[in-house]
């Protein structure tokens, strides 16, 4: 079989026409190199989104809601503190840790005294910067002493000991003191319940 070969260049097409079967045409158009520049700039422009939007955004806050995230007390053990630093009932926490900012929450406001002596209030949010060892700018803990409420800013451990600062003072207090998450309420002194104070924690 016999064909020619037709260019019809307004409409940029190849017509090929066979001599036995005239009827018979094959059109081809030849391959238009900017279909393939315009989608390979497209490629190229989404990857470039791509990756402003990863560098831009800041990293995201880790949050007890995930079932695979640890709880807030579990959390001052990695940090090197006793869970007895908060009391009972903390709902949940975030934690940037690039930085070490972190909020945790309870249900309300709690209240309690340790030994008749001291007088501790918690509020809703309590914040603050955790290291190893330290947490600073603590905002939310407050310590009553004679008449006065005093903001707890800093606690640092020493060895086997937690020193808590409110800025003008601070007081050590034995580790082991801190074993045991108090009640809003009662503190440790509410009779219905017992823990093992054993918790494994480094002394450095």
């Amino acid at each position: 079989m016999n064909a020619v070969l037709d260019h019809n260049a307004q409409n940029n097409k190849c017509i090929v026409r066979f001599f036995q079967n005239p009827n018979l045409i094959l059109l081809h158009k030849p391959h238009n190199p900017s279909i393939q520049f315009q989608h390979n700039t497209t490629m190229s422009i989404t990857a470039i989104l791509l990756l402003i939007t990863t560098v831009l955004l800041p990293p995201p806050l880790a949050s007890s809601s995930s079932s695979a995230s640890p709880t807030a007390y579990e959390l001052l053990a990695r940090y090197n503190f006793p869970k007895g630093i908060l009391p009972k009932g903390i709902t949940g926490y975030e934690l940037d840790e690039s930085s070490g900012k972190f909020r945790a929450f309870l249900n309300g406001t709690c209240s309690f005294s340790l030994e008749g002596s001291y007088q501790l209030s918690y509020k809703s949010t309590i914040s603050g910067h955790i290291s190893k060892n330290k947490l600073t700018d603590l905002t939310g803990v407050s310590v009553k002493i004679l008449f006065l409420w005093l903001n707890i800013v800093e606690v640092v451990r020493d060895g086997d000991d937690l020193d808590f600062s409110v800025g003008i003072a601070s007081a050590s207090f034995p580790l082991d003191n801190f074993f045991v998450s108090p009640r809003c309420g009662c503190g440790l002194d509410c009779g219905d319940d017992f823990e093992n104070p054993s918790l494994p924690l480094s002394s450095m």
